[in-house]
């Protein structure tokens, strides 16, 4: 992997100010700012955002969601079963288990972008999925439901978008029931030699120029690739769910590590 592959994740001391600095991609910056900033990248990206997935995971995405839908399984009995997507943007994750599951399984899109939410209001209608599927705007740090109301949260490639992905957590564990499963999709550190330097050079070189060509700027889709180089390694952020109270936790590998489904339960 290339040396800005290898850079941490992890949070910077104080600034001269006081402020406490973090990260937003390969940039220092006040804490106070990074949602903020987070928030302008979707802001800009929400009408593409389908296409600029297909984009960093060369269509790769729309399998390995699949993959982790398949996961959530498909509640089929006379007993409810509710279901929270974080971060669930234009609603893939929620609209394919949504298809699968029976008429007593709904789901709850949350994402904190009112442009995103407002993409996947607009599939879901297109899907007559309306009845089955709530959105509502929300912080993955400061979720507005109950605890222990959802048997089932998930994530896809959001997480690495949140500020304090420890408190992300914290927040999942608390509103899934007893028995509940936490599930997250996200890109992950290649481990598979030659096809890491692939992916390198297709991350770097290829995605922000293309995104410069189809969005007009490549500055959004450079952030989001660094922020998959800052994202914790598979077993880093296994720890991490552990650490929020999950007990079973493990991870998949997918397509050699490009992305990882971590799996945990509240028990």
């Amino acid at each position: 992997m290339s040396s800005e592959a290898t850079m941490s994740n992890q949070p910077n001391p104080p600034d001269e100010t006081g402020d406490t600095a973090t990260t937003f991609g390969y940039r220092t910056v006040a804490e106070g700012e990074r949602q903020g900033l987070v928030n302008a990248v979707f802001s800009s990206v929400a009408a593409r955002y389908d296409l600029m997935n297909d984009l960093m995971s060369g269509g790769l995405h729309r399998l390995w969601k699949a993959e982790f839908v398949s996961m959530i399984g498909a509640p089929q009995g006379e007993q409810p079963f509710r279901l929270l997507d974080v971060a669930g943007g234009t609603g893939d994750v929620a609209i394919r288990y949504a298809e699968r599951a029976g008429p007593n399984a709904t789901a709850v899109l949350a994402d904190i972008s009112p442009e995103m939410l407002q993409e996947g209001r607009a599939k879901v209608a297109a899907k007559g999925l309306g009845s089955r599927i709530t959105l509502t705007q929300g912080n993955a740090e400061q979720l507005p439901f109950p605890d222990r109301t959802f048997d089932a949260y998930t994530i896809a490639f959001g997480i690495r978008n949140v500020t304090h992905i420890d408190r992300a957590l914290r927040e999942a564990h608390r509103v899934l029931r007893i028995g509940g499963r936490f599930l997250c999709l996200e890109f992950s550190e290649c481990q598979v030699p030659l096809l890491d330097r692939l992916y390198d050079f297709h991350s770097f070189e290829v995605i922000p120029r293309l995104g410069e060509l189809t969005a007009g700027s490549a500055d959004p889709y450079r952030y989001l690739v660094e922020s998959i180089r800052r994202f914790p390694k598979q077993e880093a952020f296994a720890t991490m769910i552990r650490e929020a109270g999950f007990e079973r936790v493990s991870f998949r590998n997918l397509t050699g590590g490009i992305a990882a489904i971590h799996s945990g339960w509240k028990l």
